[in-house]
């Protein structure tokens, strides 16, 4: 999870195809992904760190011909690395903003961000992830209107199937999943992360209430059907979703 100096906001690769309709546009912190939606154009799940915009863009234009392309942003939660770049989509394209509803207002800037309550494991880490946006320059973060208020139960329309809104709460307030059970596909937002290989399947650090988190965790690994996950930090659970995460072990991470 330690970013690169030479940018947090530039991506590994282009956008990477994860299942139809989907793909990954990895960064050194807080991956992106884009879905296609049924009228052509394209949401975002996430938008990096400051600076991500242009990368972002390019890969909009890349996969639908037209960097405006973009109609929706949904945040996960309200973190630098996952808002980061909202403010700029929406004014190169009027994006609208979903995000849920216990974080809007830290993401429009009305709150404060609910501080994590850190284990002594999460503390070096934490320092050493700010210190790598610090040393890249990361621009400072600005906030964004939330358009549209999520809750645990809503229905995304003009998805590639219907998107399931999940309310998560534990990483932050109003974290958010959602879950497309036509495609057998889970994006989880920090509460999930995966190791290196990206085949063990672990809590998300940096919680505001650990007990909670866990708890979410636990929930989306008994939805059925599973197969991916589209996860911010780590490699994406292209198959085998299911089994990964009723062997992850959320209660013992991060201690």
């Amino acid at each position: 999870m330690t970013p690169s100096p030479a940018s947090s906001a530039s991506p590994d690769t282009g956008p990477v195809p994860i299942v139809p309709d989907v793909w990954q546009l990895p960064f050194p912190v807080g991956h992106v992904y884009l879905v296609r939606l049924s009228d052509g154009g394209f949401a975002a799940v996430d938008t990096g760190v400051p600076g991500s915009a242009p990368a972002i863009l390019e890969a909009v234009h890349r996969l639908a011909g037209k960097p405006d392309a973009l109609r929706q942003i949904v945040l996960t939660h309200s973190h630098v690395d996952h808002m980061g770049s909202a403010a700029d989509l929406v004014a190169a394209t009027g994006a609208r903003v979903l995000a849920g509803a216990a974080d809007a207002p830290a993401v429009s800037g009305t709150a404060p961000e609910p501080p994590p309550v850190l284990t002594a494991a999460e503390a070096p880490l934490l320092e050493q992830v700010q210190s790598g946006m610090a040393e890249a320059g990361t621009p400072p973060l600005k906030h964004v209107r939330v358009d549209v208020e999520l809750h645990d139960g809503d229905i995304l329309d003009g998805w590639p199937g219907p998107a399931h809104v999940l309310h998560v709460p534990g990483h932050t307030p109003g974290s958010t999943a959602l879950h497309l059970p036509a495609a057998g596909v889970l994006f989880t937002g920090d509460l999930i992360g995966t190791g290196p290989d990206g085949g063990r399947v672990v809590l998300g650090p940096f919680n505001v209430d650990r007990e909670v988190a866990v708890a979410s965790f636990r929930r989306l690994a008994a939805l059925p059907g599973v197969d991916t996950l589209c996860v911010p930090h780590g490699i994406p659970v292209r198959t085998g979703a299911a089994r990964a995460l009723a062997a992850a072990t959320p209660e013992t991470d991060w201690l």
